[in-house]
């Protein structure tokens, strides 16, 4: 297996995302391949061992987080961000045990990427003091936790939270997710 010290793996289905994001970081000086999901991704662990990786947490048909999962056991020094439009604390919690040192929510930049792979080792000396969550917080994180649950599925997340389907969609329309 080939290492390059500036291989970067992008794991994206969203072709114009994936193809922006590419050019960004190829400016940078990363050798970037993209994908869009875990068979390509397994494919190129054979071959290759990259030194980053940036997986979207929903796939189509298939979740990031097993791509992450992936990745760690091929080799746990792997740098591996997960960017999504999808943040929770379950899937952020999910996705750092699995392996990944960064979790970013939509919109990130390249900054922000460069920038979570060199805080991969935690910090300390965060601070402890922050705001309460919101109420509109929580209720966004218990509507995203089913919907991963229910395979975002609207009809039966509606029906797990015992609301309506269209306020569901409604909410979902003011959230602007992916």
């Amino acid at each position: 297996m080939a290492e390059d010290d500036r291989l970067l793996v992008i794991v994206e289905d969203d072709d114009r995302f994936a193809a922006t994001l590419t050019r960004s970081l190829e400016r940078r000086g990363y050798t970037v391949v993209s994908l869009t999901g875990l068979g390509a991704l397994e494919a190129l662990l054979a071959e290759r061992t990259p030194t980053y990786a940036v997986v979207d947490l929903k796939l189509n048909g298939e979740s990031g987080l097993a791509c992450v999962k992936a990745l760690h056991d091929h080799d746990p020094g792997i740098l591996t961000v997960v960017l999504t439009g999808y943040a929770s604390i379950a899937t952020a919690v999910e996705a750092i045990k699995l392996g990944a040192c960064h979790y970013l929510a939509k919109p990130a930049n390249t900054d922000d990427i460069e920038a979570a792979f060199s805080k991969a080792e935690g910090d300390v000396d965060v601070s402890l003091d922050g705001r309460p969550t919101s109420i509109k917080t929580l209720e966004w994180e218990r509507i995203h936790q089913t919907l991963v649950e229910t395979d975002f599925n609207i009809s039966e997340t509606a029906r797990r939270l015992g609301m309506h389907r269209r306020t569901l969609a409604r909410k979902l329309d003011k959230q602007q997710v992916k």
